[in-house]
């Protein structure tokens, strides 16, 4: 089923964050558990976890905690849009998200789209200035099977 959805989150952030991670919208999952990349089968926390050798966060507070210490915000690059269930390919009616609202008030250096679509959406309606600091990283998206946690770890990696 089509619907027009509103982004349901605010970005992710703090006066101190250096990295910016965009995605493209919240997964229908990830909007019923109520933060980023909340779908279980998303690699993304456990990724992180990784790169810095610690436990995945499960709770939102967890979560958060780790962004903080990080240093690292997220948000989306679509603040709204129509689309069927979490399909990024019905992806319609897009308005995009306010990113230099964030890179204005933080210390943000470099931001990684996490996936193509992400990207696409950024590029399409960001600025030049923040399209400069704009790197494409593999999806860290469950239907990007190609890619295992173990080589998200070595692309990510390089990047933090």
């Amino acid at each position: 089923m089509t619907e027009h959805i509103v982004h349901p989150f605010e970005p992710f952030f703090r006066t101190d964050s250096k990295i910016l991670i965009v995605g493209s919208l919240p997964s229908v999952k990830s909007r019923e558990n109520g933060f980023y990349y909340g779908h279980p089968q998303n690699r993304f926390w456990k990724m992180l976890a990784m790169i810095f050798s610690e436990e995945t966060p499960l709770s939102i507070e967890e979560k958060k905690r780790f962004l903080e210490k990080h240093k690292i915000a997220v948000y989306d690059s679509i603040s709204e849009c129509t689309i069927c269930g979490s399909s990024d390919s019905s992806i319609s009616n897009v308005v995009p998200s306010d990113i230099e609202k964030i890179v204005s008030a933080c210390k943000i250096t470099k931001i990684l789209a996490n996936g193509k679509t992400a990207a696409k959406y950024f590029l399409k309606y960001q600025d030049k200035n923040l399209c400069s600091m704009l790197k494409t990283l593999p999806s860290t998206s469950p239907a990007n099977a190609v890619y295992s946690v173990q080589k998200l770890v070595e692309i990510w990696g390089n990047e933090f």
